[in-house]
C-alpha cells in the first residue's frame, strides 16, 4: 500500500469532486437557478465537503485532520438534505436525487472511515 502524498490522491476527495460537479450541473438551469439562496447553499455545502478534506490533509496532526474530515462529513449530509428540499420544491427529479443521495452516502462513509483511521493513528506530521 502506497502512502498518500497529496489530497488529490484520496479516493474520498476525488468522489467529493465528482459530487461538486454533479451539484453544479443539476442546479445550473431551471427553477433552482433562480432560487439564489437554495443554489448558493447547496453549492457551498458541496464545495465545503471537498475543500475540508483538502484543508485537513494540509494540517500537521491527525486530530486536526480528523476534525476537518468530520466537518466535510457534516457538509456532505447537508448536500443530501438539500437534495430532499430540491425534490420537494420541484427543482430535481426523484431519479436524479436518488443518484446523488447514493454518491453522497458513499462519500460520507468514506469520510467516516478516514476520520476513524486518523483518530486511531494519532501521530503528528503523519500523512494519510
Amino acid at each position: 500500500m502506497s502512502t498518500i502524498q497529496r489530497f488529490e490522491d484520496l479516493w474520498v476527495w476525488q468522489q467529493a469532486r465528482v459530487l461538486v460537479s454533479q451539484v453544479y450541473g443539476d442546479f445550473r438551469v431551471g427553477l433552482a437557478a433562480t432560487d439564489f439562496a437554495f443554489s448558493d447553499q447547496i453549492h457551498r455545502a458541496a464545495l465545503s465537503t471537498m475543500s475540508n478534506v483538502a484543508e485537513g490533509f494540509e494540517r500537521s496532526s491527525n486530530p486536526e485532520r480528523a476534525r476537518f474530515v468530520e466537518i466535510a462529513k457534516g457538509s456532505c449530509g447537508e448536500v443530501r438534505s438539500l437534495y430532499y428540499a430540491g425534490l420537494d420544491l420541484g427543482y430535481i427529479e426523484l431519479k436524479r436525487a436518488e443518484e446523488r443521495w447514493a454518491l453522497a452516502r458513499q462519500v460520507s462513509a468514506g469520510l467516516s472511515s478516514l476520520a476513524d483511521h486518523l483518530r486511531k493513528t494519532n501521530v503528528s506530521k503523519r500523512r494519510f
